[in-house]
């Protein structure tokens, strides 16, 4: 089985600190995100993965090289001009080595999807499309889904104001071969409003697996917040972490002054410092963050080299590499 694993976002939404980072290669609970997700593969029996890069897509390469380290064979297939969800699959395609069925991560999603019943579902009806779905409070911001008793799918609306049913796309799928080679080469397609609709409309076998598992699409402060902190506490699933749940994660060489506090699933990144006193809830601390004294943190980033002063206050704020906040 082979993967592709869709990450040439910009992460706009995570800004400043994708400014210099891109999203995927953010940390999660020290780990960068994608860490996450190609160990998932591995596991599920994926032996080679091709990264669908674009923005800052060296870095990828930089720190994964070719995969052996996570025993993986890691290819990137690099978009020098971003070509939508279904472009960016159809360009990593070129890259696989197999003829059998690709599963189709994406670069936003922290989730604990059975990714082996994914696939039996999609063997099972010879498919070829097999999404993975959910149900959603707030369907009008995703993808709608609606399908039959069988699972099979019958119509797949993008954002739409007035959704008919709360089952949404979860952005992870199934594709045989053959279906993946006919989206257009070369050009910007959307897999969402484009490929989906057009296979469902020419009658192709479009099927479905409603999961209820773990599932978070990092893009916001608030989400990639809860994402780490989830995966301290033992609530996110990752097979790439290793010891149980926590109150919080400190890293090589970092520091915790005398008195204070971490809880709520905190990281500290690794040679951070905080300070005597400080009480850092609920945040995420990067390599080389610097918090003072008697400091009171809740929902807070804290990016590399970023400086909290002593007694500040923060909440639900994020702060940029090298960004400093002082006492209010």
């Amino acid at each position: 089985m082979e993967a592709v694993l869709l990450v040439g976002g910009q992460g706009t939404r995570l800004r400043p600190l994708t400014e210099t980072t891109p999203k995927p290669m953010l940390p999660l609970a020290g780990i960068p995100f994608v860490t996450h997700q190609l160990v998932r593969a591995r596991e599920a029996g994926a032996g080679h993965v091709v990264l669908a890069t674009s923005y800052k897509a060296q870095m990828f390469r930089d720190h994964f090289g070719d995969g052996e380290r996570l025993g993986l064979a890691l290819t990137y297939a690099v978009e020098d001009e971003p070509l939508g969800t279904g472009g960016a699959v159809r360009n990593a395609a070129n890259h696989l080595r197999g003829a059998g069925p690709v599963v189709i991560l994406n670069g936003d999603v922290l989730g604990g999807l059975d990714l082996g019943a994914l696939l039996d579902r999609h063997r099972r009806y010879d498919a070829d499309v097999t999404l993975h779905l959910r149900r959603v409070p707030d369907p009008a911001a995703y993808g709608v889904v609606t399908t039959g008793p069988d699972g099979a799918v019958r119509a797949f609306e993008e954002k739409t104001e007035r959704p008919p049913t709360d089952q949404v796309n979860a952005g992870t799928y199934v594709f045989s071969r053959a279906a993946l080679d006919e989206i257009p080469a070369g050009r910007v397609v959307s897999l969402e409003r484009e490929t989906f609709p057009a296979l469902i409309g020419a009658g192709r076998r479009v099927q479905s697996l409603h999961d209820e598992a773990y599932w978070l699409d990092i893009g916001t402060p608030a989400a990639y917040v809860r994402g780490n902190c989830d995966l301290v506490t033992g609530l996110a699933p990752s097979a790439a972490l290793h010891g149980g749940p926590a109150e919080c994660l400190v890293l090589d060489q970092a520091e915790v002054g005398e008195g204070a506090a971490l809880s709520g699933g905190t990281v500290v990144g690794r040679r951070a410092r905080v300070g005597p006193g400080a009480r850092v809830h609920r945040s995420v601390l990067f390599d080389d963050a610097r918090v003072g004294a008697g400091a009171r943190l809740s929902g807070v980033v804290v990016g590399r080299g970023a400086v909290v002063g002593p007694g500040a206050v923060l909440t639900d704020v994020m702060l940029g590499d090298g960004a400093g906040a002082a006492a209010r």
